[in-house]
């Protein structure tokens, strides 16, 4: 299914913007925007996908979307009838004229939590009341004030963000983003994005990085978060999920070996493991709330 670029409307002279929506059903297409988005259902119910994988949302849900990540609201009635939809949602350009403020040394932990959270998460329903509270200070304020509520705003989320997950896994794109400082281990990360769909062992990745097997394990861990094995197969089942929702579907089978599983049986595992279900129950559910008509 092909992703919208999206445009979101700015006003002259503003590096953020805060927009309130009262439609009859949410925006109904996957879309993304340059944009990072915080987003409160005040009204509505239904399925939030971002990029590949599936999340219920409700009245007086808050979500963190990072920027240029793939999403759509997709709007579903409670009792057959009504599907009214009223959010609030406040989008900022990390990259855009905030970005000189991010660069300054005092708020580098703010651009540290933007880095670290472009896969997006959402507030757990303990910190609503206070993270409703800044958004109404926020949307009632303008100029200076506005933008201070902001920065405010970006305080608490970057507390909140290290008690959350992430709302989908790694993907290749997005964890080989520039590691800040560490040259080495982003050529090691971009060495494994180009041979994730061939036979690649841990000796082999080590080999290129000029490392023991005991010593790479350990640096890379450290350096990524998590064990070599856990990267390879996330971005492989990134890319089958992306294959999978392709309007001309291959069988699955034949996605998993052209992606780097050299087994069937490991390959249902790893899938159920990262995205909760088999691949079959994946695309119906994926498709059935694509495609829904409200």
């Amino acid at each position: 299914m092909k992703t919208l670029q999206f445009n979101v409307p700015t006003m002259q002279g503003q590096s953020l913007m805060v927009q309130e929506d009262i439609l009859d059903t949410f925006y109904p297409h996957l879309h993304r925007h340059q944009e990072a988005q915080l987003m409160w259902i005040i009204k509505g119910r239904g399925i939030l996908i971002v990029e590949d994988t599936l999340h219920p949302f409700k009245e007086n849900d808050i979500f963190f979307l990072g920027a240029n990540q793939p999403h759509v609201f997709k709007s579903a009635s409670q009792d057959g009838f009504s599907t009214e939809s009223r959010s609030i949602s406040i989008f900022f350009d990390p990259n855009g004229k905030l970005k000189y403020l991010f660069s300054l040394e005092e708020f580098e932990s703010l651009n540290q939590f933007i880095y670290n959270n472009s896969r997006g998460f959402k507030i757990p329903d303990n910190y609503f009341p206070e993270i409703s509270e800044r958004v109404k200070l926020l949307k009632a304020s303008d100029q200076m004030d506005k933008l201070m509520h902001f920065f405010y705003l970006l305080r608490s989320l970057a507390n909140i963000s290290r008690e959350t997950d992430a709302l989908c896994p790694e993907s290749g794109e997005v964890m080989l983003d520039v590691i800040p400082g560490s040259n080495r281990i982003n050529l090691i990360c971009n060495y494994i994005k180009e041979h994730y769909k061939d036979d690649l062992t841990l000796e082999a990745v080590a080999n290129y990085a000029n490392l023991t097997p005991q010593a790479f394990c350990r640096y890379f861990k450290k350096h990524c978060g998590v064990t070599f094995v856990t990267y390879l197969n996330r971005i492989r089942i990134k890319e089958v999920c992306h294959q999978l929702n392709e309007d001309y579907l291959d069988s699955v089978s034949f996605i998993a070996y052209n992606c780097g599983f050299n087994s069937i049986t490991n390959f249902n595992r790893v899938f159920k493991q990262i995205i909760g279900c088999n691949p079959k129950e994946y695309i119906q559910q994926y498709k059935q709330t694509l495609y829904s008509v409200i």
